[in-house]
């Protein structure tokens, strides 16, 4: 009998997965540091996937990687690579996946030397892994730089779908990026409608280098209860002043009203954190917990400018409505 009930307790231990441990930043399998920015991860049938700015493997294409449990990483290869003749010559940048009516879209920026500016990109797949196909290259191009897309479905009827990025540039010294906010078609070929401006900077976490920089970028949303949550990065990510602030909206097009009390994760030295931002969101695969999954530098006391940066995940949780997060961490978590 003794026997017996040691039998059944191991097998229901056996069946309970463990919590996973981690230490910020992430590596691979082997050990390597992900060098990775603007990092972003989406979850497909038991897998996730991580994709993001890097300058590893071939010049100008983004690279990605599997995971069982967001921790243990294994290169997976290219994930997309450009066409001989595409517009883009360098600034290829921030990649995020949507799976959307059954296909895989991609959606990244690059440089066009023709015009001078950033241009936005979608590319499809039928699989998460790609290879992804130039679909539209451009996507748009509204005369200005326009960079850090992100598609957004609602839960509505409709599960209508809009665009967020970041129109990009410089003015009279300094670098600039406010959010915008756009309804798409339902085969996401055009607008509907005009852009509507989002969040832009105006808090005082986010004039540490007004002369400067002048920076909101990198949107992310979510809806909870009825509420739309946005995450966003401010300041200048190769300098020392980075980090993630949220806004909140009734609606997808607004309008938006960021927390008071932002950022809610930016730079800590004791620690060693410096610039934590560019973040997007993914969910355990029971959808029960959040994590938010951003860069920061590789180097907290490092030269400025710097735009080496690695990898990193933190909970994200709702309190009172009130989205936050335990980040950023730089001690053993458990996932």
């Amino acid at each position: 009998m003794r026997v017996i009930v040691l039998l059944l307790a191991a097998m229901l231990l056996g069946g309970c997965k463990q919590p996973v441990p981690y230490t910020n930043p992430l590596t691979t399998a082997d050990g390597n540091a992900l060098r990775i920015a603007d990092p972003f991860i989406y979850h497909h049938e038991g897998v996730y996937y991580l994709t993001g700015t890097t300058k590893n493997g071939e010049l100008n294409s983004f690279e990605y990687y599997t995971s069982p449990d967001m921790v243990t990483w294994s290169h997976g290869g290219i994930l997309f690579k450009p066409a001989e003749g595409h517009i883009g010559v360098a600034a290829f940048w921030a990649p995020e996946v949507k799976y959307y009516k059954g296909k895989f879209y991609l959606t990244y920026s690059c440089l066009d030397p023709t015009k001078g500016r950033l241009l936005s990109c979608l590319a499809v797949s039928e699989t998460p892994e790609g290879p992804f196909k130039e679909l539209y290259t451009p996507w748009f191009d509204l005369g200005h730089s326009a960079i850090d897309c992100h598609i957004f479905v609602d839960d509505d009827e409709a599960k209508t779908p809009y665009l967020y990025y970041s129109k990009n540039g410089s003015q009279d010294g300094f670098s600039f990026g406010t959010n915008y906010v756009v309804e798409l078609s339902q085969d996401l070929s055009q607008f509907v409608g005009e852009p509507r401006l989002a969040v832009e900077p105006n808090q005082e976490w986010e004039k540490v280098n007004w002369a400067k920089n002048r920076c909101n970028e990198g949107a992310t949303v979510i809806k909870h209860e009825g509420t739309y949550y946005m995450t966003y990065s401010g300041n200048d990510t190769g300098q020392n002043h980075y980090g993630v602030g949220v806004a909140t909206a009734p609606h997808p097009l607004g309008p938006w009203t960021k927390y008071e009390h932002n950022p809610i994760m930016t730079t800590n030295l004791e620690i060693g954190v410096s610039s934590p931002g560019h973040n997007s969101i993914v969910a355990s695969p029971d959808g029960k917990q959040l994590y938010i999954v951003y860069h920061r530098h590789a180097d907290p006391h490092g030269p400025r400018p710097s735009f080496d940066r690695v990898l990193c995940i933190d909970k994200l949780y709702f309190e009172d409505g009130v989205l936050k997060t335990n980040g950023p961490t730089s001690t053993p978590q458990e996932l």
